[in-house]
């Protein structure tokens, strides 16, 4: 019977151990940052600690910039949900190949559900595996009925992944030694986040690697 009973309080120990397991993981993937600037609709800058990161806002895509005025709207609205200087949470799933941290945004509300909710951006169903899909899937289906932003046009406008697709299809028919000046630059050579957008505005178009229409993230302040 004391056999029975300490494998009984081993294994309700254990199961508790486990639960605290997953909710320390769990914990261990959110992280508060202070917001320093919003770069389009689903990219923002932060402050981690000592850390400046560029977050790129998980399982949702918005306009491009040059899907006016779409791309504008999308940043518009979230300046006007998440204010500079404000704190927000990191909910911190993967580090893209840019070198972004990808996370959901948590302000007052879940800022990525929202976006897609008022219709600023598409559900990424490509990268839903580590948000709640459902959630993301009705609110898209929500403004898609309501006609809210990019379903403005009736079954949306071109999706912001088929559109960098067709833009770099054309890129890649150009001559890509056709550049202003006869010279391609490499972000490591330019040394300025300034001067890259500079070069970016003279047709450099090579040095927006992710069509984001900000070229050389890597160099950002």
């Amino acid at each position: 019977m004391i056999r029975w009973l300490l494998i009984g309080a081993a294994a309700f120990i254990a199961g508790w151990g486990n639960v605290f397991s997953a909710d320390t993981a769990q914990a261990n993937q959110q992280a508060s940052a202070t917001l320093l600037s919003i770069g389009d609709g689903d990219t923002i800058r932060v402050q981690q600690g000592q850390q400046r990161i560029t977050v790129r806002l998980a399982c949702i895509d918005a306009p491009e910039m040059a899907q006016a005025p779409y791309g504008e709207q999308a940043r518009s609205y979230l300046q006007s949900r998440l204010k500079i200087g404000s704190k927000v949470n990191l909910l911190s799933q993967t580090v893209d190949r840019y070198g972004r941290t990808v996370a959901e945004v948590i302000g007052e509300v879940n800022l990525n559900l929202a976006m897609v909710e008022d219709g600023m951006a598409f559900a990424y169903r490509k990268f839903l595996g580590h948000c709640d899909e459902k959630a993301y899937l009705d609110a898209e289906f929500r403004a898609n009925r309501r006609r809210y932003g990019v379903w403005k046009v009736p079954g949306g406008i071109t999706r912001p992944w088929d559109f960098r697709r067709s833009r770099r299809s054309s890129g890649s028919a150009a001559d890509s030694r056709s550049v202003p000046g006869g010279r391609r630059y490499r972000c490591s050579e330019i040394g300025s986040y300034a001067l890259a957008q500079e070069l970016l505005r003279q047709g450099h178009s090579y040095l927006d690697g992710n069509g984001d229409g900000e070229a050389c993230e890597s160099l950002r302040p």
